[in-house]
């Protein structure tokens, strides 16, 4: 096996550990919450960005406007987002998260931080060491192939199969 082949089929399997994990928090989330992975990932991208508009979190997801528009007011009808108008043009809605809408993407956002202690915990400082260098060189490498594209945190279909809109 090519040193690239074997890079790539243990990145590959780093990959599919982290991924499951994600996926299985994420699964836990949208059940604790009862929220959809879509209301989930506006949840989380509010939380990342601080706002949006519905052009915005439409082409996150890949759906309409319109589609966009009543997911946003689901979550709005929840009380963890709120539609404010834009102060330049007032016919944008800008989208924020309430302290409430905070406080749960801070459940997710913890979740992972807990597993990624109690991993960082399991490795020695050797090890901690070579993979920290070694993730930088690959997060320096991946940012410089990104394009202009809008940005997705997930697909649906990456993770579920579960309809709740």
């Amino acid at each position: 096996m090519s040193s690239n082949e074997q890079f790539s089929e243990i990145l590959h399997e780093w990959v599919k550990v982290f991924m499951r994990r994600t996926g299985q928090e994420y699964k836990r989330f949208m059940d604790d919450s009862g929220l959809s992975f879509s209301q989930v990932n506006t949840l989380m991208r509010l939380h990342f960005t601080g706002q949006a508009d519905i052009s915005d979190i439409g082409a996150q997801m890949g759906v309409t406007n319109a589609a966009a528009s009543q997911l946003v007011e689901r979550l709005v009808r929840m009380g963890l987002i709120v539609r404010t108008e834009d102060l330049i043009d007032r016919r944008i809605k800008r989208l924020t998260l309430t302290p409430a809408g905070h406080a749960l993407a801070e459940e997710l956002v913890d979740t992972r931080r807990k597993w990624m202690e109690k991993f960082t915990n399991s490795l020695t400082s050797q090890q901690r060491e070579s993979i920290s260098q070694a993730l930088q060189v690959m997060t320096d490498a991946a940012q410089k192939m990104e394009d202009n594209t809008p940005q997705r945190l997930f697909t649906k279909s990456e993770f579920t199969t579960d309809e709740r809109g």
